[in-house]
């Protein structure tokens, strides 16, 4: 934190107006607002294409003392919009890191605030919802930052993975393991690639508009569908690809935007959550094991609980102990399956990485 650095603005849609101070470039920059509500793992945050389009407020105090490094990252650039910290910090106190925070946002080119009581600021977002917000260090009014407001495209309905998606196929893993698995790339993070192949899984990771025939081409055992960003109804191609995968009756596993296009996939539509779902100490109740675990989350949209009530073949696997909301599903009569969370958990806790062997379980159960 300086106290050299430019003034800034915070001016949300609904005519809120903060004050701080600019850090990382200097610009303007506008999106979804959000929170996250952990403590550490900022890199990884900022890293994950799930966060595409968003701004970001970081709810500890003090983001940035450790630095950044070359090693924490979900993909290969900063995919959030823009950062709002109460201290973002320009000293680091970890000697394996690589640079300070503030280089790595201007590097990135993510225009940021600190000084804001990010508190009352999360506090105002959980009463009165998701909202578009802009950031300004350029000297603009707040009328002029309203103004702009006003061009900025709402979460709901907006397609996002084309932005974040490979462009070419490429492979991950060993190709003489025993199982191969065609990833459906909607914005994954690396991490979930490291704990496929951790499994031994040879994974062949493929643009969000690939096709079936060209899928099928791999000869996977299974099928991967990813996590991302955006309103998972507005990929109405990937739906439908989704729908003839579910016809070859081979493992199917989807983490968060998979979660919900595995069910819009069978006929069960999504909704856009008041505020959404950011962190990393979540808990969960799988209601298979009546076991709780301590999750990673990042989503927006949800599985519409009312529809899957009338829903023959489709059982809840996880909810929510916060809020009851869907967090998996299991199709009865097929092996395929989902989980709105993130089980690689990078950054949190790991008591979910059992999925990744109960996927393998099943691709092993089809010899």
């Amino acid at each position: 934190m300086s106290n050299t650095n430019p003034n800034a603005i915070l001016v949300l849609e609904d005519g809120h107006v903060f004050y701080g101070q600019a850090f990382g470039k200097i610009g303007t920059t506008s999106g979804e607002i959000c929170f996250n509500t952990g403590m550490t793992g900022y890199q990884e945050v900022f890293t994950d294409p799930s966060y595409y389009g968003q701004v970001l407020i970081m709810n500890s105090v003090h983001i940035g003392n450790y630095g950044v490094k070359e090693a924490d990252v979900e993909s290969s650039s900063v995919k959030i919009r823009g950062l709002i910290g109460r201290n973002l910090e320009e000293k680091f106190s970890r000697f394996q890191a690589n640079a300070a925070l503030s280089d790595y946002l201007v590097q990135n080119n993510i225009v940021a605030i600190e000084g804001i009581d990010t508190r009352a600021l999360v506090a105002h977002i959980r009463q009165r919802g998701a909202m578009n917000c802009i950031i300004s260090s350029e000297g603009k009014t707040p009328d002029e930052l309203k103004a702009a407001l006003n061009d900025v495209p709402n979460m709901d309905g907006l397609e996002l993975a084309s932005a974040v998606s490979t462009l070419a196929p490429y492979y991950r893993g060993n190709p003489a393991s025993p199982k191969r698995v065609a990833v459906l790339d909607f914005g994954i993070k690396q991490n979930i690639l490291s704990c496929l192949v951790g499994r031994g899984i040879y994974a062949k990771v493929f643009p969000a508009n690939t096709g079936l025939a060209e899928l099928l081409d791999f000869e996977p055992d299974g099928f991967f569908i990813s996590n991302g960003p955006g309103d998972p109804a507005a990929l109405s191609q990937a739906i439908e690809t989704i729908k003839l995968i579910t016809e070859q009756n081979k493992p199917i596993f989807g983490i968060c935007l998979g979660h919900q296009l595995l069910a819009l996939a069978h006929g069960i539509p999504t909704f856009k959550m008041h505020h959404g779902h950011r962190g990393l100490n979540h808990p969960v109740k799988n209601l298979l094991t009546g076991k709780s675990e301590i999750t990673t989350q990042n989503h927006g949209f949800g599985v519409d609980p009312e529809a899957i009530k009338n829903a023959q073949n489709i059982e809840i696997t996880h909810v929510n102990l916060n809020d009851d909301s869907i967090e998996g599903i299991r199709i009865k009569d097929k092996p395929f399956f989902s989980v709105q969370y993130h089980p690689e958990a990078t950054p949190g806790p790991h008591d979910s990485r059992y999925l990744f062997d109960h996927f393998m379980a099943l691709m092993q159960a089809q010899n």
